[in-house]
């Protein structure tokens, strides 16, 4: 049967998950079913031997697997399977499973069969070495506790792995000690002593697989065991040996083990004086096995061959002389061609030497040896041998018959011999006399050879009567040992012609044979010449009846009544009671003895009935049939063959015939002149139920040949065959009862199916059905080990139709004990595991079957006769309908299945059947066909299909006769296939009828059921309820009744099917009254329980269920946060947000949520903005998940739980990707907080955008079109952050009919800073697609004011602003950019990173987009300009930062042309910053463009004030990277002074880092100005200022870096008397310089300073 499992055989993967909870239920024994184990098991063992497991791990699933096989004794594939997961196991720890062999369960009992096989084949893995010792201490334990022969069979198998592996290492030469955990000397003790236990403890002398496995065992044990103590040995071993010769075990497995004994004997250098002893025994069996036929096809046919032959050889090497001389005088070679040779040899020498009496004995020896042998390639050679010896007469019996009859059997006709072989038969034949002939045709071993010996006999016999020598028969009978009787010859050939075209000519040969000796067969004197005459006229007739048929077309039937009819002819016309009495004795002689073929035999007993039909003699009669009736009558054909041979005689001489079989019985009642007592005690019921299996044979037979007579007779016969079994003279055991049974019922069907037997009464058959009934009542109930039950119950069906009929009561108790009898045996696995064999237990499971039938039947029977009765007879079925046990409920479920399909049957219901029980008996067989075996479910469909049937039936009878229409196609609806496992159809079926109050009455009657101790029970019940539910669910009244029902008795922890229907039934009804369950449930108190969580789970496994659920929990959140939120924490939303937790976690609700998904995201969302901005409770916890066996459970608190909502929902609508893309942009973060909320959602949208198809991005546009302008601030914000995301994806952006631009603008001129970075957002997302770049355009100056904003607004200003650039049409590209990039400037140094950083991708980007379309001087002005900055934002130590940096400059490159230091950015990193800005100023004045340069020193004086300190020191080091390239000598003094005025700026910089940079600048300034003096640099400045004021040119014009103003000549005196003020100061210094220089010019070299 199958049992209930929580895992199912179908879809079933390998996961942990699933691998683990198999496991633990099959800790529990017969949770699972036998196809569940086996499917399961399969799959792990895949899993093992692909996967490497821990080492706990493999632990625990071996100790499960073992202790399944102990519990559940698995049997045939699920015991293989076992094995093979074991050993998947043994194969990564070996020690794991082979430890499992002592466990100490295992002290008193042996290991499972399987664990042995698998030990048995892990000993020759890798690593197994270190247990050989151990493994093999334990088993020589086990083999003295095994007894079966499985046990024993599994306890060699891991002998056998233990032998061959020791050897191995043996043979290997390696030092055992280090690899094996035994040494070589205790390996041999154990040897020893494991032979010692095989020899004492174990019975091998029978032909069996234990013997075969024990031999091949101990073969291997030669070689373990000491030299000595095997040379012991030989001689038991030896007669050991020819025992299991004689018990015909296998050939191959004595030849191997008589050489491993041999070889492991030799390996000691001498066999020994015993195995010289047993030198004859041993050549012996050698020879034997040698002499069976080699099959090539065969492996062990060759492999026995060979090794008899290996051990020939190695005899022969130790005993040479001996060993040949024994082989000689056997002639026992298998070699032709050597057996051809000693022919050879022996035809010379006999025709040469005296023929003395020894010689011939020897030479007959020798050749019968041949005879004996008949090889194929010796039988010509020998054939010649033996003619020879005919003419030298050897043919002396008893020897000279024994070549006789090998050429005999050469001449067979179907013999495949050559031809020259046959004929060289034929003549060798006819060298013998025709009496001797005839008799050798008639040897019944000669039946092969009967066609070519009786046409040579008849040959004979004509060619001598041609000749005038007739062969006279007279002397046949004067020696009746010599020669065959013509008793024997007519009987003989009379039933060779039986089959006349047997071997093409078996009947044509023995007619013409009779027909050759008819003359002689006349002058008999014993036969006259009628006999003769009418052989002359019939056998050419019947000759030519052969002629014109062929064997198919001639009529066997005909032909055996033309040969009775021939033989009676024979037997009047003999008319010789003598004669006749010589012939049964001869028939009688062959049917004991002689006949083998059945249907020869059935012929000869209608030979012998026809034959003593013919007599006269009354006694003759008497004494025949009593001899008969003593005949062998072991065999069925021959018990009826007598009944035969009595019904034949019976139809001349009746009376004696019944008197004789009357007589006959006394064997079977009287104890004083029974022979049945004188037997041995165990043959004695045999021999009653054969005797008693003749009588009523007899009696059936003359009763089917009886043309009436036999009725008056038989209430006599009736009676004594019930005081044959009540006064049995032996034991009534099983078998006694099942052969009178047998017998029993073969009379009365034979009775029955007279017609003439209705006419009379039968007052014994009441008695007769009532002993029937004792019969059943005595059987057990715990087996079925005989068909005794069956065959009674058989009985009285066939009985039934016999006067009188059966009474109500005496059906009332038949049915009881009939029901009890069969419905109570145990299942049909338990039967078969106490069942020894496969084949018993099949025997067993067809014998429980034919039993049920019978059982059918009867029933069938008792309905016939009383239609109106099927109720009760159901009735009598209902205690095994309800039984706990699967078996009687299966077979009682048969029963009224079979019952009531019989019924359906009738085509008219003349007899109303009335079902007072109706409903019970609906909702019985209702909750049946959700029964947890598979097989009652479908009986019980059919059952309530029938049952079905049966009513419409009668309804349409009523309305036949009420004259209404009939119900067209209303039978059409419903069939058995509807029913089966399908309540739902069953409540259509049989409640649609019923009122609102009964299908609440109904429900809740069901629910009673839930807590039933059965779980099968309380499994339909609630199906019941499921089936109610779905058909008429809105229907119901009493909902809160029902409800609170329902979750109390789910509290209360259901068997699991049982508690996931009702949550079904829950499901359907809360489907069907959505608006009060719901509400009823979520006021329940937060957290919920396990069985309130598993509720709501369910509401998400049925999509209207879940549809309709999820509009009102969706209705719930937005009403309730439809209006501003209070401050107070509402319970409702979160009960709502905890229920779609559960919902939404299975995977069944996907089409709901798909048909719900933007509504129910945007409710959820809005409800998690609510929460998070609620003041809720620290660690508040409303929801808790179940993480698994062995886990904690998972707490939520309001916001985790509307997050996993949102989570949910995406994987409920299959979007994945949308988690994933959250997951990576940490959007759940984000969610959590209220003040980056809209940064959340404006992410996740961006996660739809890229995951979901339009369609849906559609449905939401279109549900928050309408809440944009919300007075919900919180709406307001979902709504547009939304709207602005979702801009992003082009098939949005193009919808037709919206003005995107203008809500974006209203947006950004809110005050609310939030609305202005979403409306910047889908500015920036708008300006991605087509067609929006001349409306975008004209708001460039709205958006450039935004460049000074808050920091998200900037990005969000720079991003549109980069996007209407990037997307832009090439026209407005350049003009755009030239527009913004004074605003956009600053960006790049700004002081907060993501604007600086945001700012700087964005230039990339457009420099990118600009390079396109060539820009002219005024754009490449414009991008100069952005030179200094982004070469001051890249010594920033923000790694983000350097990286947009160096890909804006990667792009300001290819735009400049600077194609030279576009890899040196494209690649630059943190580390190498400054390397690249000394690469770049490099560069940069390499470009020889000094006025460019200039322009860049003066941009970067401005960042010497700039606020921030890193700008200040990034300039100083542009500056001085710079001027450490130039050639400073030739620049002009007003530059220098200016780069020194700016630099020194900068001397007291609060940054002490800066000051010090400033220093080291200013000197290498001064350094790069004059390397060799100061005090010259300042002459050259001094001079150069006069020649300037005074209009003189000097000598070299220096260069300009910076840029200046030119001024006019002023000839006012007051503007010379200025210039000439300003040079007084240089004069005089000069001058004080000159007086110094004087005074110190001897004493002072190099600088004035100094």
């Amino acid at each position: 049967m199958v049992g209930s499992s929580e895992i199912t055989d179908r879809n079933l993967d390998v996961s942990e998950k699933n691998i683990k909870d198999f496991m633990e239920a099959l800790q529990v024994a017969g949770q699972l079913s036998a196809d569940n184990v086996l499917q399961t098991l399969k799959l792990l063992k895949v899993k093992i031997l692909n996967n490497k497991m821990a080492t706990p791990r493999c632990q625990k699933v071996t100790d499960i697997i073992v202790d399944y096989m102990k519990t559940m004794k698995p049997e045939g594939e699920l015991e293989e399977l076992c094995t093979e997961v074991l050993l998947a196991l043994g194969f990564q720890s070996p020690g794991i499973v082979i430890f499992k062999l002592w466990d100490r369960w295992h002290l008193n009992n042996l290991p499972p069969n399987g664990l042995l096989v698998a030990v048995g084949r892990l000993i020759f893995c890798q690593g197994a070495d270190p247990y050989i010792g151990v493994t093999w201490e334990y088993i020589l334990h086990l083999l003295r506790m095994a007894q079966k022969e499985d046990d024993m069979l599994a306890v060699c198998h891991v002998l056998k792995g233990l032998v061959i592996s020791a050897r191995k290492h043996l043979d290997l030469g390696t030092k055992n000690d280090e690899i094996m955990d035994i040494t070589q000397e205790a390996l041999s003790i154990k040897a020893y002593l494991t032979l010692r236990v095989l020899f004492n403890r174990w019975s091998l002398r029978s032909n069996n697989k234990v013997t075969e496995e024990a031999l091949v065992i101990i073969g291997h044990l030669f070689f373990l065991i000491p030299p000595s103590k095997l040379k012991n040995q030989v001689n038991r071993l030896t007669r050991w040996l020819m025992t299991l010769m004689s018990a015909k075990v296998a050939p191959f497995y004595i030849s191997q083990c008589i050489f491993q004994l041999i070889d492991a004997l030799a390996l000691s250098g001498c066999g020994g004086i015993n195995l010289e002893s047993q030198l004859g025994n041993i050549i012996g069996m050698l020879f034997k096995q040698l002499s069976e036929t080699v099959e090539d096809s065969n492996h062990h046919s060759v492999q026995n061959h060979s090794l008899a032959l290996k051990a020939f050889y190695i005899l022969t090497k130790l005993y040479n002389d001996r060993v040949v001389t024994l082989i000689r005088e056997n002639v026992e070679s298998k070699d032709p061609a050597k057996i051809v040779s000693t022919i050879q040899i022996f035809t010379d020498v006999l025709q040469k030497v005296p023929q003395t009496e020894q010689l011939k004995n020897e030479v007959m020896h020798s050749v019968i040896i041949m005879i004996q042998e008949d090889l194929k390639p010796v039988q010509r050679a020998l054939l010649n041998f033996i003619e020879m010896l005919i003419q030298h007469d050897y043919l002396a019996p008893p020897q000279g018959s024994i070549i006789i009859n090998y050429v005999i059997k050469l001449s067979e006709s179907d013999c495949s011999n050559e031809e020259d072989i046959q004929l060289t038969c034929s003549k060798i034949l006819q060298m013998v006399t025709l009496p001797k002939l005839i008799t050798l045709v008639c040897q019944p071993r000669n039946t092969l050879a009967f066609v070519p010996l009786s046409k040579m006999a008849t040959k004979m016999a004509l060619r001598a009567r041609s000749l005038g020598q007739v062969p006279y028969l007279s002397s046949f009978h004067l020696r009746p040992t010599q020669f065959i009787s013509p008793q024997k010859l007519l009987t003989h050939l009379v039933m060779f012609s039986l089959k006349p075209y047997r071997e093409g000519e078996f009947g044509v040969s023995s007619l013409r044979l009779l027909y050759a000796l008819h003359p002689i067969t006349s002058l008999h004197p014993v036969i006259n010449s009628n006999v003769g005459q009418l052989w002359m006229t019939e056998i050419p007739q019947m000759l030519q009846m052969l002629d014109d048929h062929t064997e198919k077309s001639l009529n066997q039937e005909e032909w055996e009544g033309r040969l009775l009819q021939f033989s009676s002819q024979s037997l009047l016309a003999i008319d010789d009671d003598s004669w006749l009495e010589q012939l049964i004795k001869v028939v009688l002689e062959r049917i004991n003895y002689f006949s083998d073929d059945d249907e020869e035999k059935a012929f000869l007993y209608k030979f012998f009935g026809f034959t003593l039909r013919t007599s006269r003699n009354i006694k003759m009669v008497q004494m025949m049939l009593s001899a008969i009736l003593q005949t062998v009558h072991e065999e069925l054909q021959e018990r009826e063959g007598i009944a035969v041979a009595l019904s034949i005689v019976s139809m001349k001489h009746l009376k004696v015939t019944l008197d004789q079989l009357q007589a006959y019985s006394a064997i079977l009642t009287d104890k004083n002149s029974s022979s049945i007592l004188k037997l041995m005690k165990e043959h004695q019921q045999r021999e009653w139920g054969l005797v008693c299996n003749i009588i009523y044979l007899s009696y059936s037979k003359i009763i089917s040949e009886s043309k009436g007579a036999i009725f008056m007779h038989l209430d006599d016969i009736l009676a004594i065959v019930l005081q044959h079994y009540r006064n049995c003279i032996v034991e009534k055991d099983k078998n006694l009862k099942l052969e009178y049974l047998d017998a029993l019922t073969k009379l009365i069907n034979i009775l029955s199916s007279q017609p003439m037997a209705f006419q009379f009464k039968f007052p014994q058959k009441i008695e007769i059905v009532t002993f029937m009934m004792e019969l059943i009542r005595e059987e057990p109930l715990n087996s079925i080990s005989s068909s005794i039950r069956q065959r009674a119950m058989n009985f009285i069906t066939n009985f039934r139709k016999l006067h009188p009929l059966t009474e109500v009561e005496e059906r009332t108790e038949l049915l009881q004990t009939c029901f009890q009898s069969v419905l109570c045996l145990p299942s049909t696995e338990d039967l078969q595991k106490e069942a020894s064999s496969s084949q018993e237990a099949q025997a067993t499971e067809d014998l429980l079957m034919e039993t049920l039938q019978s059982l059918l039947r009867l029933m069938e029977t008792l309905i016939v006769e009383m239609p109106s009765q099927i109720q009760y007879c159901l009735e009598h079925l209902n205690i095994w309908l309800n039984s706990q046990n699967d078996n009687e409920r299966e077979r009682a479920m048969w029963c009224a299945a079979r019952i009531l399909g019989f019924t359906a049957k009738w085509n008219n219901f003349g007899v109303e059947i009335k079902f007072s029980r109706l409903g019970c008996l609906v909702r019985l067989l209702a909750m049946r066909c959700q029964d947890p075996v598979d097989n009652i479910c479908f009986l019980s469909s059919q059952a309530v299909y029938n049952l079905y049937r049966i009513l419409l039936l009668q309804k349409q009878m009523q309305r036949k006769k009420q004259g209404l229409w009939e119900e067209e196609g209303k039978s059409e609806v419903y069939s058995a296939n509807v029913f089966y496992n399908n309540t739902f159809e069953i409540a259509k079926a049989f409640a649609e009828y019923f009122t609102e109050m009964q299908l609440t009455h109904l429900v809740l009657t069901a629910m009673e059921g839930l807590t039933d101790s059965k779980a099968t029970v309380s499994l339909a019940a609630a199906q019941l309820m499921s089936a109610v539910m779905k058909e008429r669910g809105r229907d119901m009244i009493k909902i809160e009744e029902i409800v609170e029902g329902i979750v109390g008795r789910l509290n209360l922890q259901l068997e699991p099917n049982t508690q996931e229907e009702t949550m079904r039934a829950m499901c359907l009804l809360a489907g069907n009254n959505t608006h009060r369950v719901v509400p009823m449930l979520l006021n329940k108190t937060l957290p919920w329980d396990r069985t309130n969580l598993a509720l709501w789970k369910a509401f998400g496994t049925r999509r209207e269920t879940t549809i309709s659920v999820l509009q009102l929990l969706i209705g719930i959140l937005e009403k309730l946060h439809s209006r501003e939120e209070s401050r107070e924490m509402a319970f409702q939303p979160v009960a709502v947000t905890c229920a779609l937790c559960e919902m939404l976690s299975g995977s069944l609700c996907q089409e709901a949520v798909q048909e719900l998904y933007p509504r129910l995201l945007l409710a959820i969302l809005h409800h998690l903005y609510w929460v998070i901005e609620q003041n809720v409770p620290q660690k508040m916890v409303v929801y808790n998940r179940e993480e698994g066996p062995g886990h904690k459970s998972k707490p939520f608190d309001p916001t985790s739980c509307a997050l996993e909502v949102v989570k949910l929902v995406f994987m409920a609508a299959a979007y994945e990707g949308v988690v994933v893309y959250a997951n990576q942009h940490h959007c759940w973060d984000l969610l959590s907080s209220p003040k980056f909320y809209y940064i959340g959602i404006m992410d996740l949208t961006s996660g739809i955008v890229k995951n979901c198809e339009p369609a849906i991005l559609h449905r939401i546009l279109n549900l928050i079109r309408n809440i944009l302008y919300s007075s919900n601030y919180h709406r307001r914000i979902l709504a547009r952050t939304f709207y602005a995301q979702l801009l992003w994806h082009r098939s949005v952006a193009q919808t037709v009919g919206q003005d995107f631009l203008g809500n974006l603008i209203k947006w950004t001129n809110e005050p609310n800073i939030i609305m202005k970075e979403v409306g910047l957002r889908g500015i920036s997302n708008l300006a991605l697609h087509p067609g929006q770049s001349e409306s975008l355009k004209s708001q460039v100056p709205f958006l450039r004011d935004f460049l000074k904003n808050e920091a998200r607004v900037t990005m969000q200003a720079v991003k549109s602003l980069r996007n209407i650039i990037c997307f832009g049409k090439q026209q407005n590209t350049k003009v755009v950019f030239c527009s913004i990039s004074k605003q956009l400037r600053p960006l790049i140094n700004d002081e907060r990173d993501l604007v600086k950083i945001s700012a700087t991708s964005a230039l990339g980007h457009m420099l990118h987009r600009v390079h396109k379309f060539k820009p002219g001087a005024i754009t490449r002005r414009e991008i100069y300009s952005f030179l200094v900055p982004l070469l001051l934002s890249i010594q920033d130590n923000n790694t983000e930062v350097v990286k947009a940096c160096g890909g804006a400059l990667t792009e300001w490159t290819k735009v400049i042309g600077w194609s030279s230091l576009t890899q040196t950015f494209q690649h630059t990193t943190l580390s190498d910053h400054i390397q690249v800005l000394e690469e770049t100023c490099k560069y940069l004045v390499g470009t020889k463009k000094i006025q460019l340069v200039g322009e860049f020193l003066s941009q970067s004086f401005d960042f010497l004030t700039s606020p921030q300190s890193f700008l200040r020191e990034a300039a100083i080091n542009f500056i001085g990277l710079t001027i450490k390239r130039l050639t400073m000598k030739r620049i002009h003094e007003d530059d220098v002074e200016l780069l020194q005025n700016a630099i020194g700026s900068l001397r007291n910089d609060p940054v002490e880092s800066i000051q010090s940079l400033v220093t080291t600048t200013l000197k290498n300034l001064d350094e790069y100005l004059n390397p060799e003096s100061i005090s010259a640099t300042r002459m050259s400045q001094l001079s150069n200022n006069i020649f300037k004021v005074t209009g003189m040119k000097t000598s070299e014009r220096k260069k300009r870096l910076f840029k200046t103003v030119k001024q006019e000549r002023d000839d006012d005196d007051n503007q010379k008397k200025n210039i000439w003020n300003w040079l007084r100061g240089p004069l005089n210094s000069l001058g004080n310089w000159h007086n110094r220089r004087v005074k110190t010019t001897p004493l002072i070299i190099g600088n004035s300073d100094k």
